[in-house]
């Protein structure tokens, strides 16, 4: 798929790595169409990178979805990239926290493809990127609600894909490790262990283009190294409870994301 006047809307695109994402695909010759909750920062990204559209949505409020697919119209790709961290353990999470984390990190992304499928379906072409995470393969404490979120984003995900196998639409799921520079994990200050690793938003922006130009399944961002542990921890799960979890969310990086559940 090239991507020269193909119109990609693009969520969480204000602040994290959505606007180097948004640079990234607008570099390839992409309109825009750019959603998140902060109008002011949306507008200023659409300055910049011009041909751009701005549609202001709160992904966590029901409805915001669906009304974000009516205003955006049809469209060539949908790229879901909102999400939150949701970390913390279960029991100092609130039911509302939790309805928050799956509003944001699973149904928007669902209602979105929904809403908007029908129209790449009948023009035959199309493609749906959805930010899954590493945290979608490995589980690890302190972060059950967010696992839970990306697991089942991927799993949603991979069968659409086969569903939509032979329509001209694809599906491909990006899956970082901790993101530095910008984004939930940078904005605690912290570092990700030597297992885990950290990535830059250029290299997640990178792979959202690669995934929609070659069709690729899943990419996973990630050194070599947590990738194979990934793929370990998925054919011997029981690893995960031998000995200290690799994948412990650590208590400064819970009480830093606090505010942002």
């Amino acid at each position: 798929m090239e991507l020269t006047a193909k119109t990609i809307l693009l969520t969480g695109a204000s602040s994290g790595i959505g606007p180097q994402i948004a640079r990234r695909l607008r570099s390839a010759g992409a309109k825009l169409i750019l959603s998140a909750r902060n109008r002011d920062a949306l507008q200023e990204l659409a300055s910049e990178l011009g041909e751009s559209k701005v549609i202001p949505a709160d992904l966590a409020r029901r409805g915001e979805a669906e009304r974000l697919a009516a205003e955006a119209g049809p469209v060539e790709i949908l790229v879901s990239n909102a999400g939150i961290p949701a970390s913390g353990a279960l029991d100092d999470l609130s039911v509302e926290d939790i309805d928050r984390a799956l509003e944001v990190n699973l149904r928007a992304g669902i209602v979105l493809t929904r809403l908007l499928l029908p129209a790449m379906l009948k023009r035959g072409s199309g493609h749906v990127v959805l930010m899954a995470s590493m945290a979608g393969h490995v589980p690890g404490p302190k972060t059950s609600v967010y696992n839970a979120t990306k697991f089942g984003l991927r799993g949603f995900g991979l069968a659409l894909r086969q569903e939509l196998r032979g329509t001209g639409v694809g599906v491909s799921l990006i899956s970082p490790t901790y993101v530095s520079e910008a984004g939930m994990w940078a904005e605690t200050g912290m570092k990700a262990s030597a297992i885990a690793g950290e990535v830059s938003p250029s290299e997640v922006a990178d792979a959202v283009l690669k995934a929609i130009l070659r069709n690729r399944r899943e990419i996973q961002v990630a050194s070599p190294m947590a990738v194979v542990g990934s793929r370990l921890l998925n054919l011997l799960p029981g690893l995960t409870e031998v000995g200290p979890s690799p994948t412990t969310h650590p208590d400064e990086a819970v009480e830093k994301q606090r505010r942002k559940r």
